[in-house]
């Protein structure tokens, strides 16, 4: 076991966390801002920034540098660095390059992928995987970075569907005629959802939002969205802030109704999501056939597990037959690095501050947040729900 640090204990070095370049193809966004950079020394932290790792996000080397960093290649970086921060996963190749005893912090997404988990546990290295929090925790919501990309990619694909509509959003009167304002579904009242439902009414369109939970009917009425209502498939309120899964009757129930739906709307966005597992199917290609040419579906659920819209690819726009724009977007907070970064760099240095202490990193099971978030530590897959993902199931001698 590691040894946990005593409180009031001068430590004898400084920790030193590092962010590096994210080598994702079209990830723009950085882990650390340069407005971070002082609270994290003020807790004792020496900070390191991999040369060139906030350019695309629209921070230089020189602004990390006035704000009390040391930026150094990619090789001193994780050399010296205790923790590693990053904004997505790590390739196979990059997590082989992890030492024994180093931490690394991210979205690294271990339900979809428990093979990294494995291979850094068997590293010693500790995982933390902030999408794994806990949202129900009041004081985790600093750490929320699920919640905090949300909101980047509920606005954004509110611009992106204006964008791709032929058409005003809102209803304008000239000396050429008069355009009706477009009809906008949003489907999911998380916090993507509801910052797209906003996002839209402020662009003038007239939206109606839709979620399974029934109890997010006055969060959906609140950002000016009419609510849908349909024929009750059961309490879908899940643990964690999240909606739980539907059995296959709800969900056949609801696409029928949706189905039905789906035709009068000029844009669809889609934000269902299941962490770890297939995201569930909204828009199906029946519905798709019923509607105007011209229209268009933002499905946020693209991924490569499948998406809330059937025929869906993640980071492609697909045009059907019959004239339906159909877009893809698995990442949108990419498109929007700078913003997106700032709000996940106070996410990293919000759980930073609630694990250091003493220049020291106190990694407590215990603790209900860590115990979320944690996902590898002292050379063991210690997350339950992903433990159970990598550890074949026992074999019995003698079983026919």
């Amino acid at each position: 076991m590691s040894e946990i640090p005593q409180r009031g204990a001068a430590p004898a070095t400084r920790l030193t966390v590092a962010a590096i370049k994210e080598t994702a193809p079209g990830e723009r966004r950085v882990a650390l801002t340069p407005d971070t950079v002082a609270r994290l020394q003020q807790a004792g932290l020496d900070v390191l920034v991999q040369a060139g790792a906030g350019i695309a996000a629209g921070f230089s080397d020189s602004d990390y540098v006035g704000a009390g960093a040391s930026v150094v290649p990619l090789d001193e970086a994780m050399a010296r660095a205790d923790v590693i921060l990053t904004v997505g996963t790590f390739s196979a190749e990059r997590a082989r390059r992890l030492r024994a005893g180093q931490t690394t912090i991210g979205m690294f997404r271990p339900l979809a992928a428990p093979q990294l988990a494995q291979q850094l546990a068997d590293q010693n290295v500790t995982m933390i995987s902030l999408d794994g929090l806990t949202r129900t925790i009041s004081r985790a919501q600093s750490m929320d970075a699920l919640s905090s990309q949300a909101n980047v990619a509920g606005y954004k694909a509110a611009l992106v569907a204006a964008n791709a509509f032929g058409r005003f959003f809102p209803m304008l009167i000239t000396a050429a005629g008069t355009s009706k304002p477009a009809d906008v579904l949003v489907i999911g009242a998380g916090v993507a959802g509801l910052q797209a439902m906003g996002t839209a009414h402020r662009l003038g369109a007239v939206v109606t939002g839709y979620d399974v939970r029934a109890e997010t009917r006055a969060e959906i009425e609140s950002v000016s969205a009419r609510y849908l209502e349909l024929d009750a498939v059961g309490a879908a309120a899940g643990q964690g802030g999240y909606a739980r899964a539907l059995t296959s009757e709800e969900q056949t129930v609801q696409q029928e109704e949706l189905n039905a739906h789906v035709a009068r709307f000029d844009v669809v966005i889609t934000t269902a999501q299941v962490p770890g597992r297939r995201p569930p199917l909204l828009v199906t290609a029946a519905a798709l056939a019923t509607m105007r040419a011209g229209s268009v579906l933002v499905d946020l659920g693209a991924s490569t597990l499948g998406g809330n819209v059937e025929g869906s690819v993640p980071g492609e726009t697909i045009v059907t037959e019959n004239g339906v724009t159909v877009i893809g977007a698995d990442n949108l907070p990419a498109q929007m690095p700078t913003a997106a970064s700032v709000a996940f760099s106070h996410n990293v240095a919000a759980l930073l501050l609630h694990i250091v202490h003493d220049a020291a990193l106190l990694i407590d099971l215990a603790d209900e947040i860590q115990a979320g978030v944690v996902i590898t530590h002292d050379g063991e897959v210690v997350h339950p729900v992903v433990r159970e993902t990598v550890t074949p199931a026992p074999v019995l001698v003698g079983a026919r």
